[in-house]
């Protein structure tokens, strides 16, 4: 393989290694691939690690916890057992922890729709009366969030992201705005860059002084003990912080076990003030009477606490780490000594976040899936799903088996070096 950057090649150079990759890519073609890395899902390895969880509650007495009996009905947010779990995993206090179903998404969701029509517990009015709702979109981000955030047709407004988390000159700029109703936050193994924010982001997060009144950090931490190099790395607890500020309610922190146990019947919750949590657990309470609190006496009965499931995620790490591996080895080897891309290398989350050529991410990912590998759309992590850079390409590797990454890999590597050649030669 010549290793000479693409920057440093001539015009019948760039020509010649056209026709190698196009040669490559039709090979690639040629084998009929279906890979889907389109989503951070579990592999099946993983989710077998908590399959004793399925048999923790083996007898009619197994269901309590205390005098609470989980089948039936009540306690809306949560059993205590469950909260005591949440408030070990997020340093926080049992009274500070609503505990939900399977899904973290599913809450946010809730609290933002809740917000839109009632408003939160600082709001003069339901969101759904305000002229207008901006909201501060860190990116490249969870496209799920951006999704929620649209629906209820709110203004998005992009954030760069920093090595260090979002840009927070900015960010405290635009908070002076009282439209700006809040912000999405992943603070640690940012979904998809792999950033930690720093103890001065977290800092600065928790002594913000918007102009609204009831603007919200919604604290997604959905990747707080997922690290798959090294030991666990403590983090921050914000909800502290934030009270230290005389901010209590500043924000409101999400988590789940769905990358933990099963991703599809997971234990959520939300962390907040006293006083949040008392208001949004009213504000609940007419949709629901309670979750499934059998679930949760089942995780917590076999998670513990948080160092048995930091225990657990050792396991894990050994099931996911190779994958990583795989992906840094392929873009180290194939692309690195060219010149035209880089990509982040975390060390905890679910994902890789590479930066191609400008404007060759759609174009990238398109060849991708003729040649039969499926991967998140170009543009998915930014706002209303646009990349003005049409760069960022986020790759997903915790699904397929190795064998199965390799060959993917292999398509993705050809397929970047094939839409980056077409842009230089003026092809496209």
């Amino acid at each position: 393989m010549d290793v000479t950057p693409y920057s440093c090649k001539t015009r019948e150079d760039l020509a010649q290694e056209y026709k190698v990759e196009l040669a490559r890519f039709e090979a690639c073609k040629a084998k009929g691939l279906k890979l889907n890395m389109a989503r951070g899902k579990p592999a099946t390895a993983q989710l077998d690690l908590a399959s004793e969880m399925l048999t923790v509650l083996a007898a009619p007495e197994d269901c309590y916890d205390g005098a609470i009996d989980a089948r039936n009905y009540g306690e809306l947010s949560g059993l205590p057992c469950a909260k005591a779990y949440w408030a070990d995993m997020l340093d926080c206090k049992p009274e500070q922890v609503f505990v939900g179903g399977c899904s973290s998404l599913s809450l946010m969701y809730d609290v933002i729709a809740r917000a839109y029509s009632h408003g939160l517990r600082h709001s003069p009015r339901p969101w759904c009366r305000e002229e207008k709702v901006k909201f501060l979109c860190p990116c490249p981000g969870y496209d799920r969030h951006f999704t929620i955030t649209g629906s209820f047709g709110f203004e998005m407004i992009p954030v760069p992201m920093t090595p260090a988390g979002p840009d927070m000159d900015l960010v405290e700029k635009l908070v002076k705005d009282p439209a700006v109703k809040g912000i999405w936050c992943v603070p640690k193994y940012s979904n998809p860059d792999g950033i930690i924010y720093s103890d001065e982001t977290v800092r600065r997060f928790a002594n913000l002084r918007p102009a609204a009144p009831d603007f919200t950090v919604m604290w997604d931490n959905a990747y707080c003990v997922h690290e798959f190099e090294g030991e666990y790395v403590p983090f921050p607890d914000i909800l502290s912080l934030c009270a230290q500020a005389g901010s209590p309610d500043l924000v409101i922190e999400f988590a789940s076990t769905s990358k933990i146990t099963f991703a599809g019947g997971g234990m959520s919750c939300i962390a907040a003030s006293e006083e949040n949590i008392g208001y949004l657990t009213k504000l609940f309470s007419v949709q629901m009477i309670s979750y499934d609190k059998v679930n949760q006496l089942r995780h917590v009965r076999y998670l513990k606490d948080r160092e048995n499931t930091i225990a657990l995620m050792k396991r894990q790490a050994e099931i996911v780490r190779p994958k990583f591996q795989v992906v840094f080895d392929y873009l180290e080897r194939e692309i690195d000594p060219l010149g035209f891309a880089h990509w982040n290398r975390p060390t905890g989350g679910y994902f890789v976040s590479f930066y191609t050529l400008t404007g060759t991410a759609k174009r990238a990912l398109a060849l991708c899936k003729e040649a039969g590998v499926t991967m998140t759309g170009a543009g998915a992590a930014y706002p209303y799903g646009i990349d003005p850079a049409d760069s960022n390409i986020r790759i997903a590797p915790s699904l397929p088996p190795v064998s199965e990454l390799r060959e993917a890999m292999e398509v993705f590597c050809t397929c970047v070096k094939l839409a980056a050649l077409e842009k230089m030669l003026d092809l496209s």
